[in-house]
């Protein structure tokens, strides 16, 4: 699979809705509604993000998913490493003709080019920890409830 699914936002969206809960957990069918998706596939992602040990979850009465590490020690890309699969970029699904200037050469060069976008894109989403993701989200509330 290549390019990014919409995995990566229905996870960032669940750790951001965990980290303004503090502590407390949230069911798969309230994140899905904030989502407005399908708890299974919440469900989905959430066992990811369990299996890499970013949340945890708790059966029965009461029970939920929650953070298993601070806000500030999880970033976007951990997200996004966690549930995207693949690379960004499509590559050439088979060998261009070597017969051709442009086939001879293109592999190599868009390679150089692909690898090099991908690496900044996963260096920005590090640079962003949930925590600070929230505060923008809670800053950007309160200014649109300030008019």
């Amino acid at each position: 699979m290549a390019g990014l699914s919409s995995r990566s936002a229905v996870a960032i969206h669940a750790l951001a809705m965990l980290a303004h809960r503090r502590g407390g957990s949230l069911t798969s069918a309230e994140i899905a509604d904030s989502l407005e998706s399908n708890p299974v596939l919440v469900r989905r992602i959430l066992g990811r993000l369990r299996d890499a040990h970013l949340v945890r979850s708790t059966e029965g009465r009461g029970g939920g998913w929650s953070l298993a590490r601070s806000p500030r020690d999880i970033t976007l890309y951990d997200a996004y490493a966690v549930v995207e699969e693949g690379r960004i970029f499509s590559r050439h699904p088979h060998p261009p003709s070597g017969a051709c200037v442009i086939g001879r050469n293109i592999g190599n060069l868009l390679e150089t080019e692909f690898q090099s976008a991908e690496r900044a894109l996963e260096e920005q989403l590090g640079r962003t920890t949930i925590a600070a993701l929230l505060q923008q989200i809670l800053a950007r509330d309160n200014e649109a409830q300030d008019c």
